[in-house]
């Protein structure tokens, strides 16, 4: 009879086992939004983060505060691209709209 001390003969990856506590603990939605909001630039370019005054995510809308009116016209056009673009980098739907204020 196994001691609670023994180890499991195969190891978990590190990502399997990361992957599973968030969904253990229901973290995953929180862990991809702050995922998205520390990672803006590599998603979207030093000139768009360098541009980004505000950024959060809620209820799967993004909210964006772009201080260039011609690059914040630019973001509303492609706006399903940029859903796209976070939807892929973060593996699952983080966001489903994105709001400019």
């Amino acid at each position: 009879m196994p001691s609670e001390t023994t180890r499991r003969s195969q190891a978990t990856p590190m990502k399997d086992a990361i992957e599973a506590l968030l969904k253990t603990f229901d973290l995953k939605k929180k862990f991809n939004e702050t995922y998205l909001v520390a990672f803006w630039e590599k998603m979207m370019g030093k000139y768009i983060a360098s541009r980004t005054r505000e950024l959060y995510v809620k209820n799967k809308v993004l909210y964006l505060k772009i201080d260039s009116a011609p690059l914040r016209q630019e973001l509303f056009m492609a706006k399903s691209k940029v859903i796209d673009i976070i939807n892929k980098e973060t593996g699952e739907t983080t966001v489903e709209d994105v709001v400019f204020l």
